[in-house]
């Protein structure tokens, strides 16, 4: 005979629906992370909110506002909310003052807050308030759901994340540059989500010359249309070469497009692209764009998560500088070989295998026909 399965624990019950909450915030907060708080009387949830947009109150006031439009007290309720409240001034007034008047008899918390300077400030200025409180609930999935902007409210850096499509021995296009279709048309609706939870999507300038890329964002919208959105738009640009009739400096988002062209770059082909889109001038280092000053600046602009997309040579850049965060590889069931086919991640690669980029924690998922696989790059 069977054995019924476990019981949920209640707190993972209720802190699983404030992170499916979270959740619908993706690619909206930004800078803020993504916050989802539930309000629960005797075991049953009365009120939940989410942080819907930066400026917009935050998840643990929401919820609070929907008591008091549904006529209901949050008096001696318990709130569980996927990240510490905040106790500081600053686009909104600090969670933390209406928690304590509301009443709040308990708060739950996933993650405390990664801010150094703030960490743990808020639990204590509700237990000095009364309130009984307990902190670490599903705490590696609320870390995770808010990873970018953990990584940049400590370093002042984005989080970048290397995307490639493939076949199975890691070529993302054959000699002539011809890469339709390596994927199927699932895993590219799925990337989509990958672009739609990014700050910035960035290229270099050889996908530019070989594919004219929109990298926008379609996705599905109401009556079977699309919904066409971008996000910032990267291209890294040496010596200022991108076509001045190229999608990514005429359509509609072309606000959006920065061009990062090096200091010994030809005057004349900057003041030209300066004419139709931002043109950023970077230091450069052994003939190539400095990284890290360019993902130095980007954080200061309040980039806290950036796709790279490639081509080879610039995953290599970013793997050799250390700067990639988390992989996520798309691999189609394709064989395509050939010395001269271009590879996910070119440049000369490591001569030592120890000295290897070492992924942690890989997950697998299949998209459709294709293989999905993301993992952290170990930081040791």
């Amino acid at each position: 005979m069977n054995e019924p399965p476990p019981a949920q624990d209640p707190e993972e019950t209720f802190m699983r629906r404030a992170l499916s909450l979270a959740r619908r915030g993706r690619g909206f907060t930004s800078p803020n992370p993504m916050v989802g708080a539930v309000l629960v009387r005797d075991g049953e949830m009365i009120a939940s909110g989410w942080h819907h947009r930066v400026g917009l109150p935050h998840a643990e006031i929401k919820a609070l506002n929907q008591c008091r439009k549904r006529g209901i007290s949050a008096r001696g309720a318990t709130l569980f909310v996927t990240l510490e409240p905040c106790c500081t001034h600053g686009r909104t007034p600090p969670c933390t003052d209406s928690i304590i008047a509301a009443g709040i008899h308990r708060v739950i918390v996933g993650a405390i807050d990664p801010n150094p300077h703030h960490a743990g400030r808020g639990l204590a200025l509700l237990r000095k308030a009364g309130i009984h409180v307990t902190a670490g609930v599903m705490a590696d999935e609320s870390n995770r759901l808010n990873e970018a902007f953990n990584h940049w409210i400590v370093h002042h850096t984005p989080f970048v994340t290397a995307k490639a499509a493939m076949t199975l021995d890691g070529k993302i296009a054959t000699a002539d540059g011809d890469s339709h279709w390596i994927t199927s048309v699932t895993a590219r609706k799925h990337a989509m989500t990958l672009r739609a939870g990014a700050d910035a999507i960035l290229v270099g300038i050889g996908t530019v010359l070989a594919d004219d890329p929109a990298l926008t964002i379609r996705q599905a919208a109401r009556g079977g249309r699309e919904r066409v959105t971008a996000r910032r738009r990267i291209i890294l640009d040496g010596r200022a070469r991108s076509p001045l009739d190229s999608r990514l400096l005429n359509d509609a988002f072309a606000d959006k497009t920065i061009v990062v062209v090096g200091l010994s770059a030809p005057s004349r082909a900057v003041a030209a692209l300066e004419k139709k889109v931002t043109v950023l001038r970077a230091p450069e280092r052994d003939g190539k764009i400095n990284l890290r000053w360019l993902l130095s600046q980007l954080g200061r602009d309040g980039i806290t998560s950036l796709l790279v997309e490639g081509g080879g040579e610039v995953h290599s850049s970013f793997f050799e500088t250390k700067a990639v965060h988390r992989i996520a590889f798309y691999y189609g069931p394709k064989v395509l070989g050939g010395r001269d086919a271009r590879k996910a991640v070119a440049g000369d690669g490591v001569r030592d295998l120890k000295t290897a980029c070492a992924l942690t924690n890989p997950e697998w998922e299949w998209v459709g026909p294709d293989l999905f696989v993301t993992a952290k790059v170990r930081s040791d």
